[in-house]
């Protein structure tokens, strides 16, 4: 069997990481921060962009099915931490806004899943962990046209 190329070595570690990490943020975020990783992401994201969306943005930037993202919302909309609202330019579509419920919420899950990201990076090398940060950011600037040191994921405000 060929020796796989640092493409498919990199590729593979982003997803065993992804799978060995989230399990455990997700856990910590739902313990000490009220809520699952996927109600946080969501508020996140609603954050970075101002507190609206449509849905269609917002399944984008979270990475899931418009499906699925719609089933958060509806459940975010019940816990009141996200409204919708009709679009005007576009009657098929909606607006996710968060509240200011929600915004609050959001921060007090910060204060659990900022510093569980920490403990879990610690027992890394601090350069070797900047060069592996400036190393994806670089590729995700180049296959996906995002600029480089977003830094959204953690974001408090």
């Amino acid at each position: 069997m060929p020796k796989p190329s640092d493409a498919e070595r990199a590729w593979e570690a982003v997803l065993r990481l992804h799978a060995a990490l989230l399990p455990r943020l997700d856990r910590v975020v739902a313990r000490d921060g009220g809520m699952p990783l996927g109600w946080y992401d969501v508020l996140l994201e609603l954050n970075d962009a101002g507190g609206r969306l449509t849905m269609g943005e917002l399944a984008e930037r979270v990475v899931l099915s418009r499906t699925r993202v719609s089933r958060l919302v509806d459940e975010l909309t019940g816990a009141g931490l996200v409204s919708r609202e009709p679009n005007p330019d576009d009657g098929r579509s909606a607006f996710a806004v968060l509240t200011a419920q929600g915004r609050r919420r959001f921060l007090a899950a910060a204060r659990a899943y900022l510093p569980a990201i920490e403990r879990e990076f610690a027992p890394v090398d601090a350069g070797r962990l900047a060069e592996v940060a400036d190393g994806l950011e670089a590729v995700l600037e180049a296959v996906a046209g995002e600029p480089n040191g977003r830094g959204r994921r953690g974001r408090r405000d």
